[in-house]
């Protein structure tokens, strides 16, 4: 079972989970919340204390300012943050998606706090040769918000991560009855995503050489279903720039919540080099 923490640092109020014992190892999304990563939580307690979080200003974490930004280097603080809370002087991490972009950026402001740093899928568009379409692409995504709503932007956001229009269908599911409050509490999140978090994330450019310089080990965690993804393009350069072989974890983008069995052996294995 875990136990729910709630941690005030500057600009927002971190929720926090921690279960099991032994080594501390992170699992950090971004906008993912901590739930996302539960069965992959359970499985790694046996041999760690795993921390699960809702990044700043989303779900149960909350902001003082609702108009700033979420940049990567704000929640790498919070991580630090919260191993400050639990005494812990290292960590591993396993940051995926922006969590990932999270976790190089606390390698390079924090070195020496983290003992292994799994980088799954990061985003990081500013990497590729098609940099400046990519850039376009982003801008196209908030001004859909702005213009069509969460829908219309998450489409967009799908189509140009590499998704086709059944694996869209299948990640964003049938529309659902909703109450007030949860539709109230979604468009906020969305508003929060497509106005304060998106940019900051995928044009975030981490200073690779004090990365590969940190006390961390790296690790550039690749999906082996994610080929036609940007994600996949994106974590080959960065394996390349970093000079390390890719660890290729089961599923796609978000196999550790499809296939949490074999993402949790894949990352025992990895963490242990």
């Amino acid at each position: 079972m875990e136990a729910v923490n709630y941690l005030d640092v500057p600009g927002a109020r971190i929720c926090y989970e921690v279960r099991g014992n032994g080594p501390v190892l992170v699992l950090a999304g971004s906008p993912m919340d901590a739930p996302s990563f539960a069965a992959l939580a359970e499985l790694m307690a046996d041999e760690h204390t795993v921390v699960t979080l809702d990044p700043r200003g989303v779900s149960r974490s909350t902001v003082t300012d609702p108009e700033q930004d979420t940049t990567p280097e704000l929640r790498a603080d919070d991580v630090v943050a919260i191993l400050d809370a639990l005494g812990a002087d290292t960590a591993d991490f396993l940051g995926s998606s922006g969590g990932a972009v999270t976790g190089l950026a606390l390698a390079e402001r924090h070195p020496g706090r983290l003992r292994v740093l799994v980088a799954h899928e990061p985003p990081l568009l500013e990497l590729l040769p098609d940099a400046a379409e990519q850039r376009a692409a982003t801008e196209h995504i908030i001004d859909t918000f702005h213009r069509e709503g969460a829908g219309a932007a998450m489409a967009a956001f799908m189509a140009n991560a590499g998704y086709d229009l059944d694996q869209m269908e299948m990640v964003m599911g049938d529309p659902e009855e909703k109450s007030p409050e949860d539709q109230a509490r979604e468009e906020a999140e969305a508003a929060r995503f497509y106005n304060h978090e998106l940019r900051g994330t995928v044009s975030h450019r981490p200073d690779l050489r004090a990365v590969a310089a940190g006390a961390a080990r790296v690790v550039v965690g690749i999906g082996e279903e994610s080929g036609p993804l940007v994600t996949h393009r994106t974590s080959t350069v960065l394996a390349e720039q970093l000079g390390v072989e890719p660890a290729v974890f089961p599923g796609e983008h978000v196999g550790f919540v499809t296939h949490p069995g074999d993402f949790a052996q894949t990352l025992r294995k990895v963490l242990a080099g």
